[in-house]
């Protein structure tokens, strides 16, 4: 397998190097985050003039490290390695191991020669007790699984099969060391079944595992459609399952968060700039591991499209919401109604903003015409974007509305711009 090279998440620890706060490496397990800080940063550290034996280097749901799981044996390793006043960098791997981490973080923090950066994946590394011990101190830096630049790079069967690879298997790092289908989707099942489930339900002691299966079920189903507890309710009522309450739907809904298997974009009323509390989208962090949990039955391309350039959004640091727009429109009747429209994503980072809509192809001018009537109702100026399935010429239509492919979108990391 090719060297899975991880840039944008190197960038990001090089520009935080010697910061004075924790960096917390987060994000779904299996996605790379023990990786990057061994063998890229390490590498990265040595290849600029960082001798070795002032990186301490410490896997910690390794059995050979159990003892260092205690806090105490973990400060005294870390401290008896330090012998100068260099700065030393303290990579450490699945920190959540640790019995009271929060602790010995902090004390590292306050030596002046200590550089420390840690991995960690489950709900309580990001509870709120967690971000209020470190008090500003943490800078976090989520991980995602390989995005399609990457995933391709890396890529090493015939150029033209890589984005229905990509579509189909997702972007699991080790679903590129899988020869064979058999073994891509053994590979994803067993994944989300003996590692992502049972992590959940053993740390948060549910009894009701399966009607965890079930919402599981439910939400890959319908990712790109409205859902929320009330209508995953109403869902188990008509399979007559009547003992699970809206509460306990919302912790599993909660859980999954908290586990990076889903994320959840909440809806944003454009005009009236306003956020609708409910209901809201959810998404697979990889699209992979949705199509596996589906036993790969689901393939509607519109909405594993939808799905992987809303993951794609948020990989470039964008805040990404589901648009809508208030209207008034006359019925066949003649009556005036208030009706929504939709924008499929809002994306903002800082000043900047974007629309963008998912289209899987645009054959007609009705179809160009239904794509671009939310935007006809936007009043601002920022720019808006149709991506299609087909690997099409970048061009714009008589509304100024960009038109690009979708590889073309995934393989540019400034295609927004163009």
């Amino acid at each position: 397998m090719k060297l899975i090279k991880r840039d944008l998440y190197l960038n990001k620890l090089i520009e935080r190097k010697e910061n004075e706060l924790i960096k917390i490496i987060t994000g779904i397990r299996r996605c790379g985050k023990s990786y990057l800080l061994d063998p890229i940063f390490k590498n990265y550290l040595l290849e600029t003039g960082v001798e070795e034996n002032h990186i301490i280097k410490l896997e910690l749901d390794s059995i050979e490290n159990k003892e260092y799981t205690n806090p105490e044996n973990l400060y005294k390793y870390v401290m008896d390695k330090i012998k100068d006043k260099k700065m030393y960098y303290i990579l450490l791997d699945e920190i959540q191991k640790v019995e009271d981490f929060e602790s010995v973080l902090n004390s590292f923090l306050r030596k002046k020669n200590l550089d420390v950066y840690v991995t960690g994946s489950n709900s309580k590394f990001l509870s709120s007790d967690v971000i209020t011990e470190f008090r500003g101190r943490g800078d976090e830096i989520r991980v995602f699984p390989l995005s399609y630049s990457e995933f391709k790079e890396a890529y090493e069967g015939n150029e033209k099969d890589a984005f229905n690879e990509y579509i189909t298997y997702g972007g699991m790092p080790y679903i590129l060391s899988r020869k064979t289908e058999e073994a891509k989707s053994t590979y994803l099942n067993d994944l989300f079944k003996n590692t992502y489930l049972n992590d959940i339900i053993e740390r948060n002691n549910i009894q009701k595992d399966d009607k965890l299966d079930a919402i599981v079920n439910i939400i890959a189903s319908s990712i790109g459609s409205l859902t929320n507890p009330n209508k995953i309710e109403n869902t188990f009522k008509s399979n007559n399952i009547n003992d699970i309450t809206i509460p306990t739907i919302n912790n599993y809904l909660n859980y999954l968060l908290d586990a990076f298997l889903i994320n959840k974009a909440e809806r944003f009323d454009i005009r009236g700039k306003r956020y609708i509390s409910t209901p809201s989208k959810y998404y697979f962090s990889d699209i992979g591991l949705r199509n596996a949990r589906l036993n790969f039955r689901q393939q509607e391309e519109t909405h594993l499209m939808e799905n992987i350039i809303y993951n794609e959004l948020l990989i470039r640091g964008y805040n990404v919401d589901i648009g809508v727009v208030e209207i008034n429109e006359e019925n066949k009747e003649g009556k005036k109604i208030r009706k929504q429209i939709e924008v499929d994503f809002v994306c903002n980072q800082g000043s900047k903003r974007y629309y963008v809509q998912s289209a899987f192809a645009i054959p007609d001018k009705e179809k160009m015409k239904q794509e671009q009537r939310p935007f006809n109702y936007i009043q601002d100026s920022f720019k808006k974007i149709i991506i299609v399935r087909e690997n099409i010429k970048l061009w714009r239509n008589d509304e100024g509305t960009v038109i690009m492919g979708i590889e073309e979108f995934l393989l540019n990391k400034d295609s927004l711009d163009l």
